[in-house]
């Protein structure tokens, strides 16, 4: 990603080392996504990584949005 701006590189990268790292990727009904785990079963959603435009236009998959999942392994 390039990022044309006027403010100065320590300006744009504070705050990056404190950023949470505690985000993972999950797939729920074949669709990718990038969540923060709030407990075993439950996420919100950061991110939406998905190829198909429909998915985003699903009110389901809109980032913030908490859901449910069962880990599997």
């Amino acid at each position: 990603m390039t990022l044309y701006t006027i403010m100065p590189m320590e300006v744009v990268m504070s705050g990056l080392e404190s950023m949470d790292a505690a985000c993972m990727d999950i797939t729920v009904n074949g669709v990718d996504l990038e969540v923060q785990p709030i407990n075993a079963t439950q996420a919100t959603i950061v991110r939406l990584r998905s190829g198909n435009p429909q998915d985003y236009l699903n009110p389901n998959y809109s980032p913030g949005k908490i859901i449910e999942f069962r880990p599997v392994g």
